[in-house]
């Protein structure tokens, strides 16, 4: 344990497993932060999920956002979009290597800037129903043919993307830089007012996406199917539409979601859920590179499962056959995890570590240094998958059930257990059995360290490999 003052303000940095055990119990650590003024005045304090502190509304958010993502046929469009955007992709990576080459091609790529570019595309289409056009924006930028779909798409795809992008670096200046500063330093202030007005740009898109979506509901027949994305979700959740619809729970009435509610569920998953899941797959694309025994025993298993001769198309089914990839997602996570970094303060005086910590205490929880340390892990700097391989893995929870003989924190613990963690895994199952089953992959130069930007999270900078069929 140390200590650190960031702003002014005192955090505790906890790095063994069994305090920050102790930590993601589902009382005392409830909350994720103090109360902050930036974030009260950046829009989104008790909004959605992510920086809700009002446990009444967090329960709320969290019923239907976890809902949304339960709901039927949910799954289904998950995979089949998937399977469709990668297949777009192999189109652009095909049409430039056949630039390059009429037979055989080898192309090289900046992974990171492709695969955050597809996780855009996936994320939009399960959030909204509607597609952004990064993929197809990136590859007019390699190319010199041009992709098929219309330019003023892929113009307003891009607009709507970088404003969030931005919107998130926003944020943490809002969250980390003293209010005063922001407020009477010129060149500050001048940096919050333009970000202010980015955020209610990005606002604005929203609620005229959420505007729109109501609109065509109430239109429709009473009976007829609804798209199954999470927008259509929230909107009608708890009304005459939702199948799942609960009237009461722990004796309360619900009611259905307003669109400022929505539009912070809406937010949360853009934030959460399309670059972490990009920067894990760049990390575990760059360890298979550099242990090629594990790589070539995760291509058996892929073969194995999708032989060459038959039309390749993952399916719900094929998921959990796919165990040792799985295994390889859950080491990825343990040596190089995306969130590095978790905030929890408590609400009571309680005991960490042998000492007692008054109520208020902020703790930043280090899950790096838990997932590599030396006393809970056996050779840690090893990546090694077979730590997972073996085990009994049915319930995807079950690694932040038993912190203590695993350790592994792959999607946080108990309350503030992820929501879209069985998503996450499940979307990066489909991409390595698609990629793989139908590219060679190799890092340009194997013996270069991960290009990362370090924070609270862990982000690729930039992945250069090597591409080519395989088949």
């Amino acid at each position: 344990m140390c200590e650190i003052l960031i702003g002014g303000c005192r955090y505790i940095i906890v790095s063994r497993p069994e305090y920050i055990e102790k930590i993601l119990s589902p009382t005392t650590f409830l909350m994720k932060l103090t109360y902050l003024q930036s974030l009260d005045e950046f829009g989104v304090l008790n909004r959605g999920l992510a920086f809700n502190e009002d446990f009444k509304s967090w329960s709320y958010n969290r019923r239907f956002f976890t809902q949304a993502l339960l709901a039927p046929k949910f799954m289904s469009m998950t995979i089949m979009s998937s399977n469709k955007l990668f297949e777009e992709l192999s189109e652009y990576w095909q049409s430039i290597g056949k630039q390059n080459s009429n037979d055989k091609w080898t192309i090289e790529i900046d992974f990171s800037e492709w695969f955050h570019a597809f996780m855009n595309d996936f994320s939009s289409i399960l959030i909204t129903g509607e597609r952004t056009y990064s993929i197809a924006s990136y590859y007019n930028t390699q190319s010199t043919i041009k992709s098929k779909h219309p330019n003023s798409l892929i113009e307003n795809s891009d607009k709507f993307v970088k404003k969030i992008v931005q919107l998130a670096e926003d944020l943490l200046f809002f969250v980390y830089v003293n209010p005063l500063l922001r407020r009477y330093i010129p060149m500050l202030r001048n940096k919050s007012k333009s970000m202010l007005e980015n955020r209610d740009c990005v606002f604005e898109m929203l609620d005229m996406m959420i505007k729109k979506r109501r609109k065509e509901i109430e239109e429709m027949p009473v009976g007829t199917e609804l798209k199954t994305d999470m927008l259509t979700s929230l909107i009608i959740a708890n009304t005459t539409r939702d199948i799942a619809n609960v009237k009461t729970i722990d004796d309360e009435m619900f009611r259905p979601m307003n669109d400022d509610e929505i539009r912070g569920n809406l937010l949360d998953a853009f934030l959460g859920g399309t670059d972490t899941t990009a920067n894990l797959f760049c990390f575990i694309v760059y360890y298979l590179c550099k242990n090629p025994h594990i790589k070539q025993k995760m291509l058996s298993e892929i073969d194995s499962i999708f032989p060459k001769t038959s039309k390749f198309y993952v399916s719900q089914d094929d998921i959990p056959k796919l165990k040792y990839c799985k295994a390889i997602i859950k080491e990825t996570s343990r040596i190089m995890p995306v969130v590095i970094l978790t905030p929890r303060h408590i609400t009571e005086e309680c005991e960490v570590a042998g000492y007692k910590w008054p109520s208020g205490t902020q703790f930043y929880l280090n899950f790096i240094g838990a997932h590599n340390h030396p006393d809970f892990w056996h050779n840690p700097e090893v990546f090694n998958p077979d730590r997972f391989y073996n085990e009994d893995d049915d319930d995807d929870d079950k690694d932040n059930k038993r912190l203590g003989t695993k350790h592994l924190m792959m999607f946080g613990g108990n309350l503030r257990l992820c929501p879209g963690r069985k998503l996450a895994m499940t979307e990066l199952l489909l991409l390595m059995a698609s990629l793989y089953r139908n590219y060679n992959i190799e890092v340009v130069n194997v013996h270069e360290p991960l290009k990362l930007v370090m924070g609270i999270t862990a982000n690729c900078q930039e992945l250069k490999v090597k591409i080519s069929p395989r088949i």
